[in-house]
């Protein structure tokens, strides 16, 4: 079974069950201030997993997009992904575990045909005053009893091994999902639950915990040696978090994440998430660019990566495979966030864009990818593959291999800098008679001219000078800290306080958008924005910097339609109507059959109507005093503003 395939029947499965299929969100979230990305199928549906109603009602599906920046660097293994599709299926306050565990029981076994018997699965131990989920876990015992499997429940299998188990379960570490983790981490009002995962068995044979460095612990479902992978998660999200502990949500909910290559993965019996069918033209064309090999006991040039023999196996194979999954999956990330709007710069979302182009690259130097640029025909092909599930990246195709090119080529001008000062740095190294670069030095040439410390290594070795590496890692980890309190910072808030907030700010972006569109001319179309309690950021297609003049004709107009007090309104309908009446969508055609479109004004002849999903107030009145604070640009063809809202009403 393809994951084309695999993707097919999954939607076709639950929609046999009575759910709407729902479109991918975008991967970069509208309305959450508390990320940059869309990371899970549940996050774009939070309003409605708190009790707003969906345009589609109560039984959901999809296959949503997703990405993860904390999985960088651990790409280069078997199994972890930073992009990735997450397939998803919800009751909004509908049905619940009886429902959910035969359901997926049933379209793992049955309809895509894996074995029971190399199926095992996890459940919630229990935490504080929310007890242990021996519901779930008698369910799933019903399902494995009834096709012959015996299915023993054991606790405690992280200390005391399997024991002959199939359900086991596990503290809140584990088998507990919110957006924030654990529940002690969660803020209040966010909301979360227990779950049941389901995990695949590779085969004890193989041997994957006598290799790993788990080999003396006992072993269980849930460690990371490699035989087991997860491949499914329910959560039963019916808690939310309050002052002084959880209360239940107004409804309960199920919330259902399968990670699309890792079922395909057990489907095709793959411990290797990258020997799945997805990566397969891709690898082959990065064998032909660097006439290395993936599969099989041997490649051409062996030892080409001599700086780094040891480091992960000691062979080299190995550390070519690495290289190779670590280019696969960031062209891939890189191509569906740019297809998104995250164009590679030196901020936010486009960060990360340009840190993965930049991590292929200097992969690519790993493999000895001399004079020739590595990303673009590995993007063309991940477009071949994806085209037909996501024709944008089609429609797109030529502005993102641009944009992957010229970022790849600027890259090879900061390593050319960062060149000419590691060898200013080995002048002064033996003039002053040293025999190494000290760390600070190896520091400083990572994170202002993105030389690796492995590459600093290499060259210096060429120059007759070690490198001091001791320190190296605790000036990195500083350097995260750092940049995770920033973002902490930036991106601070949360459900607790979005409710007015940002419900105020949000609605300001509807009129801000109308205003640009009016002064600056039709071609305006949103491509991103992002709300913290203390600003709205807007991002906008425009092709130069906006006058003064400009600025404050929109600033003008928006305050006008605030001092008007128009009233906000709602209205569902298909997605045909919404552009009838003259509805502007954020995200091209990528909606469901219906829509939410909020009407700001007179419907007859209203100041804004956008198809959206987010909060809102109900009268402009309730904004208070608009303001821009900053109008720059972000890449080509794309600005962004930023403005505010003072505690000033019109009355």
């Amino acid at each position: 079974m393809t994951t084309t395939e695999l993707r097919q029947k999954y939607l076709e499965f639950f929609k046999s069950k009575g759910h709407a299929i729902i479109p991918s969100a975008s991967l970069l979230p509208e309305n959450d201030p508390t990320t940059l990305f869309t990371s899970s199928g549940m996050q774009p549906l939070i309003p409605y997993l708190l009790g707003e109603k969906h345009p589609h009602g109560r039984r959901l599906c999809d296959s949503q997009k997703s990405f993860r920046t904390q999985d960088i660097d651990e790409v280069g293994d078997n199994r972890h992904t930073t992009f990735f599709e997450m397939l998803g299926n919800w009751s909004l306050g509908d049905y619940f575990k009886k429902e959910q565990i035969p359901w997926i029981y049933e379209f793992v076994t049955k309809t895509i045909g894996l074995d029971p018997r190399r199926l095992y699965v996890t459940c919630f131990r229990g935490f504080g005053n929310i007890p242990k989920d021996e519901n779930a876990a008698s369910l799933w015992v019903k399902e494995f009893t009834r096709d012959g499997v015996e299915a023993k429940v054991v606790d405690f299998s992280e200390k005391q091994g399997m024991s002959g188990g199939r359900i086991f379960y596990y503290d809140e570490t584990k088998n507990w999902w919110s957006r924030s983790g654990v529940p002690s981490a969660m803020p209040v009002g966010e909301p979360g639950g227990p779950d049941a995962e389901m995990f695949w068995d590779f085969g004890e044979k193989l041997g994957w915990h006598e290799k790993s460095e788990w080999k003396d612990a006992p072993c269980h479902v849930n460690c990371d040696c490699g035989r087991f992978l997860e491949i499914g998660n329910s959560v039963f999200m019916e808690y939310q978090k309050i002052a002084d502990g959880f209360a239940p949500l107004s409804q309960k909910n199920v919330d259902f994440g399968g990670g699309l290559e890792r079922l395909a993965a057990a489907a095709q019996d793959t411990p290797d998430i990258f020997c799945i069918d997805l990566f397969k033209e891709a690898i082959k064309t990065l064998e032909r660019i660097s006439t290395k090999k993936y599969f099989g006991e041997e490649f051409e040039n062996p030892g080409v990566v001599k700086y780094l023999k040891n480091k992960i196996s000691g062979d080299d194979f190995e550390d070519v495979r690495h290289s190779f999954r670590v280019i696969l999956d960031h062209v891939r990330a890189a191509v569906f966030l740019i297809s998104d709007g995250a164009l590679p710069n030196n901020k936010d979302q486009g960060y990360f864009t340009r840190r993965l182009i930049r991590r292929s690259v200097w992969h690519g130097h790993k493999l000895q990818i001399f004079g020739q640029l590595v990303c673009p025909e590995i993007a063309q092909t991940f477009i071949e593959v994806y085209k037909d599930n996501y024709p944008e990246l089609e429609n797109k195709k030529k502005s993102i291999i641009e944009s992957i090119r010229e970022e790849e080529e600027k890259f090879y001008k900061t390593l050319k800098n960062g060149s000419t000062k590691f060898h200013e740095l080995v002048k002064a190294a033996k003039i002053g008679h040293k025999q190494q670069i000290d760390t600070k030095e190896a520091f400083d040439l990572y994170q202002s001219y993105g030389f690796p410390v492995e590459l600093t290594q290499e060259l210096a070795a060429e120059e007759g000078l070690a490198v001091a590496t001791a320190g190296f890692q605790e000036e990195f980890e500083k350097h995260q800290k750092v940049s995770r309190a920033g973002a902490e910072q930036k991106f601070k808030g949360g459900l607790a306080d979005a409710s007015v907030e940002t419900a105020r700010l949000h609605t300001a972006t509807h009129l801000l958008h109308a205003a640009l569109r009016k002064v600056l001319g039709t071609h305006v179309e949103q491509k991103g924005s992002n709300i913290t309690v203390e600003r709205l950021r807007f991002d906008f297609s425009h092709p130069e910097k906006m006058t003064e003049e400009q600025k404050k004709q929109v600033e003008d107009l928006v305050n006008e339609a605030i001092a008007k007090d128009l009233p906000v309104t709602i209205e569902e309908m298909s997605v045909d109507e919404a552009k009838a009446k003259g509805a502007i969508g954020l995200f091209g055609d990528k909606y469901g059959e219906r829509v939410k479109v909020y009407t700001v004004g007179d419907p007859a002849s209203p100041f804004s109507g956008e198809i959206c999903g987010g909060p809102h107030v109900e009268h402009t009145g309730e904004l208070g005093h608009f303001e821009i604070k900053k109008e720059e640009a972000i890449s080509a063809g794309v600005r962004r503003i930023k403005a505010t809202l003072s505690l000033v009403q019109f009355t």
